[in-house]
């Protein structure tokens, strides 16, 4: 299919965006299909130390008042507890950037992930690759001895339309 056919497909996409979802169309860039997901994350690093200093100086603060009243135990269990939040707020910080990208073109099916900080990249043949909705979980991709699960980010009930749609672009590229 010539790149004016493809083309002319692009504002015709079937799936609008859902209201308060993530954006399911893709974006034609006139070679290619894009998606991009990401995790839904409500603070921004700088921000999510700003609100944990903000936390920690709160929470030392009481403990001060209690232990210039003579109770002594509240600091150490305030240390506990600022230890537990921190090491909760730095696994979802690890996790804030977390994204998976899907580029479909003639020639490839490229797949780009990052995952707690680790970066992963495979390439398929458009033509032998296998997409497939699993029942309640990620999307598939296959070929021959090589998968890869993608749709983490979004919500279970979208990823039979990520597959559909993947599949839809497969053909019309």
């Amino acid at each position: 299919m010539d790149e004016a056919a493809l083309t002319a497909h692009a504002p015709d996409w079937p799936h609008a965006p859902a209201p308060g979802g993530l954006l399911l169309r893709p974006v034609w860039d006139g070679g290619a299909w894009h998606w991009r997901f990401r995790r839904n994350c409500a603070l921004r690093p700088g921000q999510l130390f700003g609100a944990f200093a903000a936390f920690a100086l709160t929470l030392a603060g009481v403990a001060m008042l209690f232990w210039i009243r003579g109770v002594h135990l509240v600091a150490p269990f305030t240390g506990l507890e600022v230890a537990a939040v921190g090491a909760a707020l730095l696994v979802y910080a690890r996790h804030s950037a977390d994204y998976e990208r899907i580029a479909i073109n003639t020639e490839a099916i490229v797949v780009e992930w990052m995952f707690g900080g680790r970066e992963g990249r495979i390439v398929f043949d458009p033509r032998r690759t296998r997409i497939q909705a699993q029942d309640g979980g990620l999307v598939q991709l296959s070929e021959r001895d090589r998968r890869v699960l993608i749709g983490r980010h979004l919500r279970p009930e979208r990823r039979a339309s990520l597959a559909r749609d993947l599949r839809r672009a497969v053909m019309l590229t």
